[in-house]
């Protein structure tokens, strides 16, 4: 899987922030918080302003899900 973007999703929660506050306050495509409500790869500096704008560290935002061993 990669990376999952639910500790996002749960500070967003705690700070009564919606996706669509996010995407203005980013100032990003809408296409952006889309990808990541897929759990598809954003680019690093999308981490960055996400972390600044709401006050977090990078582990607020993201988490590492190991790829399940077979």
């Amino acid at each position: 899987m990669g990376f999952s973007y639910d500790p996002l999703w749960k500070l967003m929660i705690d700070k009564k922030i919606t996706k669509k506050q996010l995407q203005e306050k980013l100032k990003t495509s809408p296409s952006t918080i889309a990808k990541m409500g897929k759990g598809e790869n954003v680019s690093l500096d999308v981490i960055d302003r996400i972390c600044n704008t709401l006050e977090c560290t990078v582990e607020d935002v993201i988490k590492h899900v190991p790829d399940q061993e077979l």
